[in-house]
């Protein structure tokens, strides 16, 4: 695989999460009516955020602009540094922090319900976080935007 073809690859991943996370918020959600599905969105949502910031580390790695580390927090602080580069606001990246976050909360989550039309996380300390649609909604409107602005800066 070329080099070239990472980058385009991890977005047209990226692409695809997201087509999933919006198909299964505003029409499968609607019909089956099972809260759960929330879940699911938020994997996609953060499959893609995931496999965006790929691309531009592995875009900027390949213009020899960045070092690549092993450890995927210092390749995230690299993401940090240079986000705004690609028009990312600091608000839009604590935006992307917090989904990433709760990604991984969920993930590590040992138990998770239902509560009335709210998800509820609970982590190991027993904090709780809730999902809601109307954040899920936000969280996607953000995603999208996170795309479309790496696709116009990468393309």
């Amino acid at each position: 695989m070329e080099v070239e073809d990472k980058f385009f690859a991890s977005l047209e991943k990226a692409k695809k999460s997201l087509e999933t996370a919006d198909h299964l918020t505003y029409i499968t959600l609607p019909i089956v009516k099972e809260n759960r599905l929330l879940l699911k969105v938020l994997d996609e949502i953060y499959f893609s955020i995931y496999n965006t910031i790929n691309a531009i580390l592995q875009y900027e790695y390949t213009y020899k602009r960045i070092q690549m580390y092993k450890d995927p927090r210092d390749n995230f602080e690299t993401f940090k540094r240079i986000a705004s580069k690609y028009n990312i606001s600091q608000e839009q990246l604590n935006k992307i922090i917090e989904m990433l976050g709760l990604g991984e909360r969920h993930k590590k989550s040992p138990f998770e319900f239902a509560k009335n039309d709210k998800i509820v996380i609970m982590s190991d300390n027993l904090k709780t976080e809730t999902l809601t649609l109307e954040k899920i909604k936000s969280y996607l409107l953000e995603s999208k935007d996170f795309l479309r602005k790496i696709n116009l800066s990468i393309k």
